[in-house]
């Protein structure tokens, strides 16, 4: 477990990445700060959650990606577009649909992340960032939100950095803000936790701002 405060200060800001439709973990870090920071000016890392996420299907966990425009060098966060020349769009709607469309909340959600979808951002970080007000929104977390001007190796005392110690599929031995709380999930008998967000809103509704807080793993004070 990372300690999350230093002798004699107390740690208030929270510096992630942002993720594709982050998986509950994510939320959960966000709750213990008192300001979320957001790195802008990163390069894109292969092969990361800052453009795939994971669902529950009838069959087996699938993992919906963002694909993104080629380039020979590695680029600034905000550089990096969307391919639209692939049908993805219509893939991860054919698999939410598939996947949550009986859940009792997914009427109620959908329109607004579909809606995202159709705005077509041309940019991942634009995408990203409006998925992520939608879902805190929903989950009733009101954060101040600040954005990073350069990149820095060493943050500040009083900021944790958890940029890139986030995955969902993290081991429970190295998860450091997220503990299994089931819930109602539509498929399957057997809980599968830490997927994106949207399974938790699209199953439990209102209730999922509970469920969050009751997953999370707070830290000791000093």
């Amino acid at each position: 477990m990372v300690e999350k405060y230093s002798e004699g200060q107390v740690v208030t800001d929270i510096l992630l990445e942002l993720q594709f439709l982050p998986c509950l973990e994510y939320f959960a870090g966000i709750l213990q700060y008192g300001t979320l920071k957001l790195e802008a000016c990163e390069n894109l890392p292969r092969r990361s959650p800052r453009n795939r996420c994971r669902v529950l299907t009838a069959n087996k966990v699938d993992t919906l990606t963002v694909p993104l425009k080629e380039s020979r060098r590695a680029l600034p966060i905000r550089d990096v577009k969307i391919d639209y020349g692939q049908p993805w769009v219509r893939r991860h709607w054919g698999c939410l649909q598939s996947a949550y469309g009986q859940s009792p909340y997914f009427e109620h959600y959908a329109p607004d992340f579909e809606a995202v979808y159709e705005r077509a951002p041309a940019f991942l970080f634009d995408f990203n960032q409006e998925l992520l007000t939608l879902c805190l929104r929903f989950l009733g977390i009101g954060k101040e939100i600040t954005y990073t001007l350069s990149y820095e190796t060493a943050v500040k005392k009083t900021v944790f950095d958890a940029r890139s110690l986030i995955n969902p599929r993290n081991s429970d031995e190295t998860v450091l803000f997220y503990q299994k709380i089931p819930y109602y999930q539509t498929f399957g008998n057997d809980f599968v936790p830490n997927l994106s967000i949207i399974d938790l809103l699209f199953n439990q509704g209102p209730e999922s701002p509970l469920i969050l807080r009751q997953s999370a793993i707070w830290p000791q004070s000093a």
